[in-house]
Parts: structure tokens; C-alpha cells; sequence
């Protein structure tokens, strides 16, 4: 008998992680160029619609809307950057949800100016109307100058802005405005169970008191899913307790690590699981048919998001003084910066404004810049540059070491600016077996691979 050769037990190959996307409709900041002819409305609605359908189209898990409470200003005029008669963000998603089936639908709504009642009321209303899509990106605001649009006025001591929320360590207690805001909001989702009737709320908390019961029943995902936009230990520890997506700045590939670990070993404090918080940086993209010509058209992106104007505007808001009598194409100040300037309103606080002018100068000597040039290399944010297949694989390689569980794209023209992802990233993206070809569930908390909420009972109703 011939003896049967050993085999050699084979380790399984681990599944690709899959990448997540949504869309961010642009025109609050330096990305959206506005000079271009393809550039279209910021308010009218077929613009919001376009941008929708696309990311719909693309499979994208949701749409990202942000929220401007007062047209910002500097040296006492509307900045340049800004944008006026921008709509509000729910009423625009409960629009959208009639032209869409499965795109996820995400207003960020401030909880600085509104009340816990009333914003669950709405938030549950769109969770309906939509099918169990919407989502709610949670804001704070800490200034005056917003508070001034306010019967209230005034604005939050900067200690009460942090939006930390720590059930570990304080017993289930909310010790900031924003955390308390949001598990009020919990307390009255989850105050009417699946086929029962609604339970009365009786909340007494250092910022909010709620009593009597809610009018809207249990919606399709239980909880709308939360994000929560921050980079800060405070911004981290609130996403880590009670988040469901968190919006960073890290789109580098090791700072992205570094933030991704962070963020996840966070989770296991609050009795939650990796993947029950996903990772999703805003980035955008340039693309190019080889790569070299990607890298001329970033570059020229870069110089029509960043006038010689809109430099000094920027290079101000650092120094806090008025820099208006500077050559653009001219070095630094070489003065330092003063950290109570009130030359900018409406815009978040610069924490350390001399470290980031010294890094600034460093930049400019190391490589010869002017001012202008110094601002473009600072504020530039193509972030995946080159042909549809080199974004591709850039993103891939990004999500599978663990630098980000998918990405938030900020294209820079509304509304077309996300066409060319779609139609050549994607399905790239698509053969590489690390998205999806259809979607699968009805929810935006099933496209995010999230868990149930708790308090929904086994087969009752559209689950998440």
C-alpha cells in the first residue's frame, strides 16, 4: 500500500474588510471651487438631489449635509469662503428621502441651540419617512457671535464644550451638555417599545428637564445612527461611549492608524465591539487617465481653492491681525501671533496659534515658499491622487491596515463633483471584492454593518 503523503494544514485567508462611503455635499470651506463653470447652486434643490441620486447610485452608504447657524465673518465682513442661504439639513433629507430608496441621510444638527425633545421628535419623524435611513452628526458651538442669532445669546463656557460622555466612570451620568442632550434623545426613542404603548419620560439632568411622553413611535432603525465629528481625547471619548460613526481629519495613513487604534481601544470600556463604531475620514480625490496628469490637476485645484486673497484671509485667521498690507507672494510675518484676536467670528478657536505659525515658517524656509504657496501646501486636501486605479488601491490598502473603516468624500464641485468617482472608481473598487454590488438591507445601520439597538424586540418591525 502506498502511504498517503501528509497534508499541510493551510491557515484561512481572513475576508477583505469592506469599504464604507458616503457623500459630503460641499461648499463650507476651501474645497468647493467656485470659479469653475461647472460649479452650480448651493440652494437650489436639483443640486442636493443630483449629488443624492449619484451617491445612491454609487452604492454609497449615506449623505452628509453640515450645518452653518450664522454667516461667519472677518474683519466685520461675510468671508469670502462662506456661503449664503444655505437650507436646513433636515428639511433638505426629508426631501431627499422621496427621491432616494437606500441612501442613508445625515444632517448635522448643533445641540448648543436646540432642545433634546424636540430634535428626537424630528430626528424620528425623518427616521420614518425615510425608511429607517437618517442619521445625526452631533455639534456643539462655544461663541457668542453664533449665540447673538439666539433668544438665549450668549454661548457655552468652553469646559461644557468637550462632547465627553463616560458611562464607565460616573454610573451612567452625562457630565456635558452634549452628552446629556443625546441620551435625553435616547431616553424618549427608546421610551415607546415595539408594539406597546409609549412609557412617560421623566428626566432631570443638570441642563435638561424633560417630562411627559413622546409622540413618535419606535422608529425603523430604533436609534437614528450618531456620528460625532472630533479629533480631540474629549471628541474620541464621546464617539467611543455612544457614537456609531466618527468623522476625522486623519487622512494620512499613519496618523490614520495611530487615531484608528485610539479610537477602538476606547470602545471596550463602554461593553462595545470594534465594529460597532466605524472610522470614516473626510478626503477627496483628483483623478487623472496616468498618473502625472492627476498631479497637474490637483495642483491646479489647489491654486483655484486658494487665491492670493483668500491666502491672507487664512494666514489672519493664524495671526489673529490684520495682514491686509502683505505681499501674498511675499514671506510670513515674522511677528507672532495674538492668541485673543476677535478678527475672525463664527469660526472654532485656533487652540495654539503660535505653534501653527511656526510650523508654517518652518514649511516656508525648508522649501522656499511665499505666503501664498505656504498656504496652498497647508490647506490642500486632495487627499488620493492618480488614475481611477491608483485611488483604488490607495483606498484599499488605506481601510485594510487599518487606518479607517471607509471614508466621507468631499469632492470640490457641487453638484457633479462625485460623477467621475463614481463611474471609475467603484467599480474598481467592486472587483477588488472589497465593496458592494447591491445593497442588501434597508437600513443605514444594516449598510454600516452596525448592531440592533437595544430595546427593540426580536421580529417586530424593520430591524437595523
Amino acid at each position: 500500500m502506498t502511504p498517503t503523503a501528509p497534508t499541510t494544514p493551510t491557515t484561512p485567508t481572513p475576508p477583505r474588510k469592506q469599504i464604507r462611503l458616503a457623500a459630503h455635499f460641499p461648499g463650507v470651506n476651501n474645497t468647493t471651487v467656485w470659479a469653475d463653470p461647472r460649479s452650480g447652486s448651493q440652494i437650489d434643490f436639483a443640486s442636493f438631489e443630483h449629488l443624492a441620486r449619484t451617491a445612491e447610485r454609487g452604492l454609497f452608504d449615506f449623505f452628509f449635509l453640515a450645518e452653518g447657524l450664522r454667516v461667519r465673518e472677518h474683519k466685520g465682513r461675510i468671508h469670502d469662503l462662506d456661503v449664503l442661504g444655505r437650507p436646513e439639513s433636515l428639511t433638505v433629507l426629508g426631501a431627499l428621502a422621496a427621491v432616494t430608496e437606500h441612501l442613508g441621510l445625515a444632517a448635522t444638527v448643533n445641540t448648543t441651540f436646540n432642545e433634546p425633545y424636540e430634535l428626537a421628535r424630528r430626528l424620528a419623524s425623518l427616521d420614518h419617512l425615510s425608511g429607517g435611513r437618517a442619521a445625526w452628526n452631533v455639534v456643539t458651538t462655544s461663541d457668542a457671535f453664533t449665540g447673538e442669532n439666539f433668544r438665549r445669546g450668549g454661548y457655552l463656557d468652553r469646559a461644557d464644550l468637550p462632547q465627553v460622555l463616560d458611562f464607565a466612570r460616573t454610573g451612567g451620568t452625562p457630565i456635558t451638555r452634549a452628552a446629556e442632550f443625546v441620551a435625553v434623545a435616547r431616553e424618549l426613542w427608546d421610551s415607546w417599545p415595539d408594539g406597546a404603548a409609549p412609557r412617560p419620560v421623566d428626566h432631570r439632568g443638570e441642563h435638561f428637564t424633560v417630562r411627559g411622553e413622546f409622540t413618535v413611535p419606535r422608529s425603523p432603525q430604533g436609534h437614528p445612527v450618531i456620528i460625532q465629528a472630533g479629533d480631540s481625547c474629549e471628541g474620541r471619548e464621546f464617539a467611543a461611549a455612544t457614537a456609531d460613526v466618527i468623522f476625522t481629519r486623519h487622512s494620512g495613513l499613519e496618523a490614520g492608524r495611530a487615531f484608528y487604534a485610539d479610537v477602538k481601544r476606547r470602545l471596550a470600556a463602554y461593553g462595545r465591539q470594534p465594529d460597532h463604531l466605524a472610522v470614516m475620514p473626510g478626503v477627496t480625490f483628483v483623478l487623472g487617465d496616468t498618473a502625472a496628469e492627476a498631479q497637474e490637476h490637483a495642483a491646479e485645484i489647489r491654486r483655484l481653492q486658494v487665491s492670493p486673497q483668500n491666502a491672507l484671509l487664512a494666514a489672519e485667521q493664524i495671526w489673529g491681525v490684520d495682514l491686509s498690507g502683505y505681499d501674498p507672494d511675499g514671506p510670513l510675518p515674522d511677528v507672532d501671533p495674538d492668541p485673543g484676536s476677535e478678527l475672525a467670528q463664527g469660526r472654532v478657536r485656533i487652540a495654539d496659534p503660535k505653534a501653527i505659525a511656526d510650523k508654517w515658517r518652518a514649511l516656508s524656509r525648508a522649501k522656499g515658499l511665499s505666503l501664498h504657496e505656504t498656504v496652498i501646501e497647508t490647506t490642500g486636501r486632495q487627499s488620493f491622487i492618480g488614475t481611477p486605479e491608483d485611488v483604488a488601491a490607495q483606498m484599499d490598502a488605506f481601510v485594510q491596515s487599518d487606518a479607517a473603516d471607509g471614508f466621507i468624500l468631499v469632492p470640490h464641485l457641487t453638484p457633479g463633483g462625485l460623477d467621475p468617482f463614481v463611474d471609475r472608481v467603484v467599480p474598481l473598487l467592486q472587483e477588488r471584492g472589497v465593496f458592494r454590488t447591491e445593497y442588501t438591507g434597508t437600513t443605514l445601520r444594516s449598510h454600516l454593518g452596525l448592531p440592533p439597538q437595544p430595546g427593540r424586540a426580536a421580529g417586530k418591525g424593520p430591524i437595523a
